[in-house]
């Protein structure tokens, strides 16, 4: 067996002496996030996927949500303080955050950009975000990760 790849976001969270647990699967671009919950074996009310979005004024926003949830563009821009928001097109998601679709992760971006994560976030004891690559999950608590990203919570979903 191979030994696993750390990936940007991992070091990161070494370099901040933060607590996570790797999870890899095999990379597979179409999964949902619920058959990747499955694949790890837990509940989709904990593993969270990574959003990106542009308000009409320009500035981009990261709002991070339950797999299994949509993301309330209304919500979401109360939540930013603009006026509407829209989700950021998958093919500017790379030259902005240096991530791919599926495995963009709350930390490490290019630039940090304003972050929300939905308000069930701290109820947990573990959630599960990417690790930043497509077939790599980390599991941190809550607050470690919205305090290394500078996250909100935030009523954000449908």
């Amino acid at each position: 067996m191979k030994k696993e790849e750390k990936t940007n976001v991992m070091r990161i969270l070494d370099g901040k002496k933060i607590e996570y647990q790797s999870h890899t699967y095999e990379a597979d671009p179409t999964l949902t996030g619920e058959q990747i919950a499955g694949i790890l074996g837990e509940d989709p009310e904990k593993v969270f996927k990574t959003l990106v979005t542009q308000a009409k004024s320009g500035t981009y926003y990261v709002f991070v949500v339950p797999v299994k949830e949509e993301l309330d563009l209304k919500k979401a821009a109360k939540a930013a303080g603009e006026k509407a928001i829209s989700m950021l097109k998958q093919k500017d998601l790379l030259p902005l955050t240096g991530y791919v679709h599926g495995g963009c992760s709350p930390v490490g971006m290019k630039k940090q950009f304003a972050t929300f994560i939905h308000e069930t976030a701290p109820s947990f004891e573990k959630i599960f975000v990417s690790a930043g690559r497509v077939g790599a999950q980390i599991e941190l608590s809550p607050a470690d990760l919205m305090g290394v990203a500078g996250i909100k919570t935030a009523d954000i979903i449908v």
